[in-house]
């Protein structure tokens, strides 16, 4: 079973920055799909980032495109999201994902994700 595990959340101000970071136990973390997804209080999870199994592709949500970058380190079995120019529409529980059926296509939907962390809180602040 494979266990995720975020870290990074905090209140930041608008225009400030955070790197999230989620690590991976219980699996082959090379092999899957990584994503992260956010939920701001009353919506729905949506997509935010992916990247493929070896860090080669990434896609991202184009509300975060140009501000937010995710990668991946194999070695430490871990994934980051690195966001900058924070907005308080930002505001969520982010979570990661795993997506142990692909490799090499990212996906956008939450049906697609096997593995999901608890969640970090990022507060942004006007």
């Amino acid at each position: 079973q494979v266990q995720l595990v975020e870290s990074g959340g905090g209140l930041v101000q608008a225009g400030g920055s955070l790197r999230l970071s989620c690590a991976a136990s219980g699996g082959t973390f090379s092999n899957y799909v990584m994503g992260w997804f956010r939920q701001a209080p009353g919506k729905e999870r949506t997509f935010v980032a992916a990247v493929t199994w070896n860090g080669a592709n990434t896609y991202y949500a184009d509300s975060v495109k140009g501000r937010f970058t995710i990668s991946r380190d194999n070695a430490k079995n871990t994934v980051y999201l690195q966001m900058n120019s924070l907005k308080p529409e930002d505001t969520a529980v982010y979570y990661c994902a795993a997506d142990r059926a692909r490799r090499t296509i990212v996906s956008q939907y939450r049906f697609e994700y096997d593995y999901w962390g608890q969640g970090t809180q990022v507060t942004v602040s006007s």
